[in-house]
């Protein structure tokens, strides 16, 4: 499958824009497609790469089709003066239009003279949506909302209402541009939110540096980042010191210190020292890539809400405008001194009601918001369904290294139970561990302190959730939990507290390693949060020791507890506890290692760890939290139940502003001024509404 992007510069309609996607994904080929309203993004996904070219040519017919003004472009556009003054140029009808009209109002004219200005007027301020109504028609578009003004207004005309003909033209059009303004500022400041990408890299050279685009960059190449730059791609610094703001990354304010060896990520900023850094990933895999195509590709997910207002909005116009036409014609048919001017009149102002744009504008804004808002705070969401979901979640089951504690162990004693000396034991435990990247590997390595002679080592053997098996020098070593020892038939020694690592050499057993892992500072307070919240029940799963898991488990106050888990036995785990929850409930499983993958995959909503988590884990969640701390979860759910409200309300207040009118307008005490406030006025209060959730704090 081939992934495609357009572009369609001028995409204004969300009515118009689920259109396109819907005749879009009817082209044959074409496996899906999406568009986001935000960013005028539509992407393409293709299952027959030989006919992109002719897929991409239609996609771009139908785009214009659907909504002249678009321009289809394969690259995302650069904003210049000159379209703001293309702008400033379209407003310039709207305000002589408007002055017209005032002069028609107060001054004293023959009945010829004011319809004259009246229709001058009319002409000046709604000449582009008639021409967009006429190029509509001529395509098949019928029920759009240029087709449903010109008819109400054109209407007006014919009833002899020049004034209110004109007035519901020119508020529409003042409204639409008020709504353009506020969608485009929503544009721009979710864009703000995803302003981390680096527009270059200070590459090092043998005799000083030079200018080049992050994607030139390769795998251990060096790069210089001056103060106040952004740091373009991972690495690690290889000279230098300074303090990091990763604040777009993480959202934390608070800078990061950063020395000779440290890790840095790319979007963070620097702000004092000179970094040299050796260049670790492509900028492709750089973290700042992966949230920036995260946070884009986030719409493709749409949430069910979505989902079900595209669907409604495409039979309410018409259902709409069917009332309207049976509201002009029956009752003055069948009631006594009934005129059709009278109900033709009202049919109009069924017709200017039932554009469904704000609905259609604002429900996509508030989950993208949302979303935006979510990621300003370090939490990284895949799809406003996931999103969406977290409103319903039962049940939260947690990973515990890594995730509920640090996953840095420390060797705090070695106990020999055989014949060898201390010394001894960690030697052969550091050659046993010493090709393994495992946390406990590592503190392993760090205790020994010596180089690792690997020349002594061979016939390396990793047992998956029980250890390793190694030839030292001749002799077969085991180093590894309980498991791996009972399945050799070796007596153990385990009433010692903590992660456990027994060692046995040829057959014999020889002693432990104990070590430690400590508990993260938020994750008693994230437990507490997330049941006041209203989680029902908290478990975690792991690979650990029965008493190391129960330590924990009494410590955050967990609702239950498994240990001494294989990566497998996780998901029949996992499959159990969700046949626990209710069917509309929603169970979560948050983990960072490699073999937490499978059950990120699994569980109703995947949440990994960002910083520390690995790859495939990242890939497999649905949500990333980068600042690993489990406490951001409860953020998530926090913002993902001020998105729903937020929708919500534009839902409830968009269709009862709109039936309240509708009935008003049936009854005859409504005015097309109000109608025209139903539709373009709803929209804009709509969209500015939506826009709250980017400020959850």
């Amino acid at each position: 499958m081939v992934k495609k992007e357009l572009i369609l510069e001028g995409l204004h309609c969300a009515n118009c824009a689920a259109k396109i996607e819907t005749q879009v994904k009817a082209i044959p080929g074409v496996q899906n497609a999406y568009i986001d309203f935000v960013s005028q993004k539509l992407t393409l996904e293709i299952n027959s790469p030989g006919t992109i070219a002719s897929i991409i040519e239609k996609a771009s017919t139908i785009a214009t089709s659907v909504e002249s003004g678009i321009r289809v472009l394969e690259n995302t556009p650069k904003e210049t003066k000159k379209e703001e003054k293309e702008d400033f140029k379209e407003i310039i009808p709207l305000i002589l239009g408007i002055a017209l009209y005032a002069l028609g109002l107060i001054l004293p004219l023959s009945s010829l003279n004011e319809k004259l200005i009246f229709l001058l007027s009319y002409l000046l301020v709604g000449t582009e949506v008639l021409v967009k109504a006429l190029k509509n028609i001529l395509k098949g578009q019928v029920f759009d909302e240029n087709f449903l003004m010109v008819i109400a207004t054109i209407g007006a005309f014919a009833i002899g209402e020049f004034p209110e003909a004109v007035a519901v033209m020119v508020f529409y059009q003042i409204g639409e541009f008020f709504q353009d303004l506020a969608v485009n500022r929503s544009r721009k400041n979710i864009q703000a939110l995803m302003d981390i990408r680096p527009d270059y890299a200070h590459l090092k050279l043998e005799n000083g540096s030079k200018v080049v685009s992050p994607e030139e960059v390769k795998v251990g190449d060096l790069i210089l980042v001056k103060p106040g730059e952004k740091i373009p791609l991972d690495g690690i610094v290889v000279e230098g010191s300074s303090t990091l703001d990763t604040s777009a990354l993480t959202g934390e304010s608070l800078p990061r210190e950063v020395k000779v060896n440290d890790e840095v990520l790319s979007g963070s900023i620097n702000e004092r020292g000179l970094l040299t850094i050796k260049v670790t990933k492509l900028f492709s895999e750089s973290t700042v890539s992966k949230i920036l195509d995260l946070v884009q590709n986030a719409s493709s997910k749409k949430a069910p809400t979505e989902n079900f207002i595209t669907k409604f909005a495409r039979y309410y116009t018409p259902t709409v405008v069917i009332s309207a036409a049976l509201l002009a014609l029956i009752p003055p048919l069948f009631i006594p001194d009934a005129t059709f001017s009278e109900w033709i009149y009202r049919a109009l102002i069924f017709l200017v009601i039932s554009c469904p744009c704000a609905l259609v504008v604002s429900i996509p804004l508030g989950f993208f918001g949302g979303i935006g808002g979510a990621s300003k705070n370090g939490i990284l969401i895949k799809g406003s369904n996931y999103l969406e979901a977290l409103n319903d979640v039962h049940t939260i089951v947690f990973d515990k290294t890594g995730t509920l504690t640090k996953g840095v162990f420390k060797v705090t004693k070695v106990i020999p139970k055989g014949n060898l000396s201390e010394e001894t034991l960690l030697e052969y435990a550091a050659l046993a561990e010493s090709y393994s990247t495992h946390p406990i590997a590592l503190s392993i390595l760090k205790a020994y302190g010596k180089d690792i002679d690997k020349s002594k080592i061979s016939a390396v053997e990793e047992i998956p959730g029980h250890g390793v098996k190694v030839n030292v020098d001749g002799n077969e070593i085991l180093a590894g939990n309980e498991k791996l020892m009972l399945n050799h038939n070796i007596h153990v020694d385990s009433d010692t507290s903590g992660s456990l690592i027994h060692i046995a050499v040829d057959g014999n057993y020889e002693g432990l390693i104990v070590i430690s892992d400590e508990i993260k500072e938020d994750s008693k307070q994230a437990i507490h949060e997330l049941k006041a919240i209203g989680i029902k029940k908290t478990v975690m799963l792991t690979g650990d020791r029965h008493s190391t898991a129960k330590e924990v488990a009494e410590e955050l106050s967990l609702d239950e507890y498994y240990s001494q888990l294989l990566p497998h036995e996780k998901v029949e785990k996992l499959e159990l506890i969700q046949t626990q929850i209710p069917s509309k409930e929603k169970l979560i499983f948050v983990g960072d290692g490699i073999n937490d993958a499978p059950v990120l995959a699994m569980a109703d909503i995947g949440v990994a760890m960002g910083g520390v988590g690995s790859d495939a884990a990242i890939e497999a969640a649905d949500i990333v939290l980068m600042t690993d701390e489990p406490s951001k979860l409860v953020s998530a759910i926090q913002i993902a139940k001020k998105t729903r409200r937020i929708v919500w309300e534009n839902i409830i207040f968009s269709l009862g502003v709109k039936i309240f009118v509708l009935a008003l307008g049936a009854l005859g005490f409504a005015t097309m001024w109000a109608a025209v406030f139903s539709d373009v006025g709803v929209a804009l209060i709509a969209v500015l509404n939506a826009m709250r959730v980017m400020n959850t704090k």
